[in-house]
């Protein structure tokens, strides 16, 4: 029997600052804001719980402390939490999964704290297991629909990805889920500002990520417009179940 969703924690980064939600935020981190009558991280602990997930490391920066109060350790939400900070000044995505490692193991989940992304979490593992990966992105097809496409596609294969300079070919876009062992995280230099984004492109360059294609859109409170169509989301579906 492969990977299990139990086995494989989460690291969730939530450490951005809320810039274009502007008041909206207030003075919470996005994770903290209310959408559909509850905190928006509740949401997405309720989707993983569902998909079989247990472990949680939250990678915190702007405001962390107020969600490690919300969250405590995580037993009342059946979750095991754990919190890395990034310290004196923001790492970036791939900088805070950076200096998460030492709670994360050899292969983990990565998650933006900012999306809601309700697919097949278990397909998506066994996919990343059956094809003995070192990294696995997520991609939908796109068309720069919801944001500029950013990766090609084809055939079942990841052949090009770069958030910084799309190209013509270019009509999928990362979705947002990621499964990484630490070997292609220890490329990142510790306590530097990086991004996933550069990471990833250089990983998809080398061959060692694969691509892995969902059908359902995702949802994200980075920005108001995003922020409503998320609360309509969750007010009408699932995720605004316990």
């Amino acid at each position: 029997m492969g990977l299990q969703t139990a086995d494989v924690p989460v690291a969730l980064l939530a450490g951005g600052l809320a810039t274009r939600l502007g008041s909206v935020a207030g003075d919470v981190p996005k994770a903290l804001v209310e959408v559909a009558g509850r905190p928006f991280i509740d949401h997405q602990l309720s989707l993983l719980h569902r998909n079989g997930m247990r472990r949680v490391v939250i990678c915190v920066g702007h405001l962390g402390k107020l969600i490690e109060a919300y969250l405590g350790d995580g037993a009342d939400r059946g979750f095991e939490i754990s919190y890395a900070y990034d310290g004196d000044r923001l790492l970036g995505t791939a900088g805070a999964l950076r200096r998460a490692l030492a709670l994360l193991g050899d292969t983990f989940w990565v998650l933006y704290g900012d999306s809601y992304m309700d697919v097949d979490y278990r397909a998506i593992l066994a996919e990343f297991d059956r094809r003995g990966a070192r990294a696995l992105m997520t991609v939908i097809h796109n068309n720069d629909q919801w944001d500029r496409s950013n990766a090609v596609f084809r055939d079942g294969r990841l052949l090009a990805y770069d958030k910084r300079q799309q190209t013509p070919e270019m009509h999928h876009i990362d979705y947002g889920i990621a499964v990484l062992t630490r070997g292609v995280v220890e490329r990142v230099p510790e306590d530097v500002p990086f991004d996933l984004a550069d990471l990833y492109r250089d990983l998809v360059s080398d061959g060692s990520m694969i691509g892995f294609e969902v059908h359902e859109r995702f949802y994200e409170i980075g920005s108001a417009a995003g922020l409503e169509e998320t609360r309509r989301r969750l007010t009408a579906g699932t995720g605004a179940r316990p």
